[in-house]
């Protein structure tokens, strides 16, 4: 517990470099459980979550060099079931592999100051 990647706030973003092509197939996310939590809640985890991927470099404020990025699901984490949650993705309608991932956190349980992940695993060929 505590060990995990924090960041400030309740929304947020990361943008995973896969070590090659990936057909991506679904995303694994993981936080404590309440049991594990010293305080006995786990209102710092994501709760609203999209999945973003694109086959080139994730360019902020920048058009050049800059390959769209497409959504590949929108789903919650639910911190009354298992610590760790398997979402499937809708690669089907685009499919290619990928070489990035995003992991963009749209809110969490009500912790006003940080949002803490403890794993993300892409899954695919």
């Amino acid at each position: 517990p505590g060990n995990c990647w924090a960041f400030k706030g309740h929304q947020g973003q990361v943008v995973i470099k896969l070590p090659a092509r990936v057909y991506l197939s679904a995303i694994t996310l993981q936080h404590i459980s309440k049991d594990a939590s010293p305080s006995g809640t786990v209102i710092s985890a994501p709760k609203d979550i999209a999945v973003f991927v694109s086959a080139g470099h994730f360019c902020w404020g920048s058009d050049l060099n800059r390959e769209e990025e497409t959504l590949l699901g929108e789903f919650t984490y639910n911190v009354e079931k298992s610590p760790t949650q398997t979402f499937p993705l809708k690669n089907m309608l685009l499919p290619r592999a990928f070489s990035h991932v995003k992991l963009l956190v749209k809110s969490n349980w009500g912790n006003p100051w940080y949002t803490c992940i403890y794993r993300v695993k892409a899954h695919g060929k």
